[in-house]
This record gives structure tokens, C-alpha cells and sequence, in this order.
């Protein structure tokens, strides 16, 4: 998930509420005319909660069971205050596990210590409690990164990546399973789908690390599986993007298998390709194309229908030059239009009020644009905000003027 601090895109988120027809949907379908198609179809209202190195929950590391759960509970009834209806929560943050899993070590974000068991289920407590609360719970895990370190002595003993070292890569000061090793892709499936088999997620949730970011003068030292596995094509980027391709198709497939119902979202980075660079590119000029940059084919999985809904990443504001949101959004519009698969655009709530930021997000009002801007497009079937505890801070009332302007009565998920 890009966000505050990391590299800018220049330089390189079963119980629903029901949607209840009342005078406050008359009205608001007369002030969002787009929106009364929605009305029946659903329209997500979703939020990331990350636990990667705390970010969003919990606050800190060792906090008791009670304390974790307390926090939790308050991130999901926010949700219900503002009307969301949807939480994505990354459940597997860096090669571990927020469940009780037979594949890896109970994250270390819960106690400060990989492997420690936090004396509760933080998973199958978000199902039960979301569900309790008619949220959608979307289990958002990382297929690839091990640790934001490169030292695997760090990792607790049992660890997978410690048991299999060869499957495990070093690049840009952070530790990778290695995509090109089939192995690697078997085990990382068996390990996400332990989670839908145990519990009643409403979709399984990847955001857009695949390979990594591109990091300048560090190589992804690939050369062995690429020698092994790579010879039936052209060049490494294409036998890299078919690794991610087989990575994708292969976990809608098992899916599927585990648990009917269970939907396949992903929410890649915002720019597939530039047309500068192909004339099926967005009108942007990135310096980062998932493409090209991440070996992932986004568009291509939205054409194949191999996965539910797309969440990507137009984090960017209106008028923005090298990308602008009103260019964007339009190009997500078309892939996905026609192909069935859902298209809910991840919002960058996080820069709202950030003085690092370009002048437009200074603008409480700037979000609310955004979701005025697509509702010209039946295409979009709502909106995901980055992160928690931004929805739960919202410091200059960016979030509380979209549920203002657009979300003044509940609506169910879509399905």
C-alpha cells in the first residue's frame, strides 16, 4: 500500500447492511443522480486497516488481548458511525499470521515477538465482530515480503523462511519470497488459504507488492529460478509476469474450491502502463508502471475475469499533471467495463491535510470531489480509504465532508 514516507509514484485496500430505501435516499439520489443505479446494486464503502509495523492497529506492539481487542472494535465501530460498510484488514503483514496458522508465526506486530501467541484470535474476532456490526471483513494479505530487514537470524527460528533460505531473496533492505520458484508459489497459496478455510471472510484481499518496487542500483538476484524455469520465454520481465499471472490465477482458482462466496480483490498501484509507453496506457506520465516495474499484469487479470474487483490506487488529486485523478479514474472505468469484474478506487485519505503534500489536498472538500467526479461513471462501484487511522483521526474533516455529501443513509456491499 503506497503511502506517507515511501518513494512517490514520480520516483518509482457475510453480513451486510441493508440498503433502506427512505426520504434520505430520495434526496440524495436527487443530489447524486449516478448513484441511484447503485442503489441496487450495492456501492462499497470500505477502509484499510493496516497492521504492518502498527501503522493502523495495534497502536503498538504488546499491548494485552483486551487492549488489541478494545482498539479493534473501535476501528470497526467507526466504520458503522460513518456509514462504511466494509473493512479490509491485513491479516498477513510480513510472512505471518493474525490466526492461529499451521504454515507461519503469529505476527509480530501483536506482541513484539514473532512466534508469541497473543492469547487471542484477532482474525476470527474481526470476522465475528464485523459481521455482528453488518461490515463486509476482507482478509488483505502480502503474498511475497518476509521482512522489512534483510537478516534472516531475526526471524523467529521456525520460520519458513529460515526452514527453505532458498527460497528467500535480499533487495532494496527488505526480505522477499522469491516469485519464480513454484514452490514458493504453492506454499505462499496453502498459507492464505488456511485462512478461508478456516473462517467466514467475505473476499480475499491483495494490495500491490508483487516484485518489489524498484530500488536504484539493487538487483533482484533472480538468475537461478530465471535459469531453471525460465527458458520457453522471450525475455526475465515476461517469465516474471507470468509468475504473477500464475500466482493470480492460480489463487482464484483455490478459492473458489475452499469456500464458494469468497471473493478475489486486488488493489494494485494506480497505473498500469503510460501511453507513452503503450497506447493501452493511461494518459500519465509515473515514474512507476506495474507493467513494466511490478511484473503484474493488472489489466490482463481484469480481461481474464481472474479476480472479483480491482481496488487500485488513484491516489493522486484532480489536475495533478503526471497523474491526474480525472484521467485515471475514466482509463479503470473502461478496462473494466463490459468484464464483470468490480472497479472500487482506493482513496488517498492519508494526504488529506499532510503540509507535505500539493496544495489540493489542503482542501477538505478535495475527497468529496473525487467521488462526485466518479459518480459520472456507472463503472465505479464505490470507494476504499487509506487507512484507519486517518478515517478515525480525519484531521482536517476531509472524510467527514464525504460522509456528508455522499453517504448520508446506509448502503449495503456490493456482491
Amino acid at each position: 500500500m503506497r503511502r506517507m514516507g515511501r518513494r512517490s509514484f514520480v520516483v518509482g485496500a457475510a453480513g451486510t447492511v441493508a440498503a433502506l430505501m427512505t426520504a434520505g435516499d430520495a434526496v440524495a439520489a436527487h443530489r447524486h443522480p449516478h448513484r441511484r443505479r447503485r442503489a441496487g446494486a450495492g456501492e462499497m464503502r470500505g477502509m484499510w486497516i493496516a497492521t504492518v509495523a502498527n501503522i493502523d492497529w495495534p497502536s503498538a506492539p504488546g499491548l494485552s488481548a483486551a487492549a488489541q481487542r478494545a482498539e479493534l472494535i473501535a476501528h470497526l465501530d467507526r466504520a458503522v458511525e460513518l456509514r462504511l460498510n466494509a473493512v479490509v484488514l491485513q491479516v498477513r503483514p510480513t510472512a505471518d499470521a493474525l490466526w492461529p496458522s499451521p504454515y507461519e508465526p503469529w505476527a509480530q506486530c501483536l506482541t513484539g515477538v514473532q512466534g508469541k501467541d497473543p492469547g487471542w484470535d484477532p482474525l476470527g474476532t474481526a470476522v465475528s465482530e464485523a459481521h455482528a456490526r453488518g461490515l463486509e471483513l476482507h482478509a488483505w494479505f502480502n503474498p511475497y515480503r518476509v521482512a522489512n530487514h534483510t537478516d534472516p537470524s531475526r526471524l523467529v527460528a521456525s520460520h519458513p523462511a529460515r526452514v527453505h533460505p532458498d527460497w528467500v531473496l535480499p533487495y532494496g533492505g527488505k526480505l522477499y519470497y522469491n516469485p519464480g520458484l513454484p514452490e514458493v508459489r504453492s506454499f505462499v497459496q496453502d498459507a492464505m488459504l488456511d485462512a478461508v478455510s478456516r473462517y467466514a471472510i467475505d473476499a480475499v484481499h491483495w494490495d500491490d507488492y508483487f516484485y518489489p518496487y524498484p530500488v536504484a542500483g539493487q538487483v533482484f538476484a533472480d538468475d537461478d529460478a530465471y535459469a531453471m524455469y525460465g527458458g520457453d520465454f522471450p525475455d526475465r520481465a515476461a517469465w516474471r509476469r507470468d509468475n504473477t499471472d500464475r500466482l493470480v490465477r492460480e489463487t482464484a482458482e483455490r478459492i473458489k474450491e475452499v469456500r464458494s462466496g469468497v471473493r478475489f480483490g486486488i488493489s494494485p498501484f494506480g497505473v498500469w502502463r503510460n501511453a507513452s509507453t503503450d497506447p493501452l496506457g493511461s494518459a500519465t506520465s509515473a515514474g512507476v508502471q506495474t507493467y513494466d516495474d511490478l511484473y503484474a499484469d493488472t489489466r490482463k487479470w481484469v480481461k481474464e475475469g481472474w479476480i472479483d474487483y480491482i481496488s487500485p490506487q488513484i491516489y493522486w488529486n484532480i489536475g495533478l499533471a503526471a497523474a491526474d485523478y480525472a484521467k485515471l479514474l475514466p482509463w479503470w472505468a473502461e478496462t473494466v467495463r463490459g468484464t464483470g469484474v468490480g472497479l472500487y478506487v482506493g482513496e488517498a485519505l492519508y494526504k488529506a491535510g499532510d503540509p507535505a503534500q500539493p496544495a489540493a489536498w489542503q482542501d477538505p472538500a478535495e475527497l468529496s470531489r473525487h467521488l462526485d467526479f466518479a459518480a459520472g461513471y456507472p463503472e465505479v462501484g464505490g470507494h476504499i480509504y487509506f487507512s484507519a487511522k486517518h478515517v478515525k483521526a480525519d484531521p482536517i474533516g476531509a472524510m467527514a465532508r464525504v460522509v456528508a455529501d455522499h453517504y448520508q443513509v446506509r448502503a449495503r456491499a456490493p456482491r
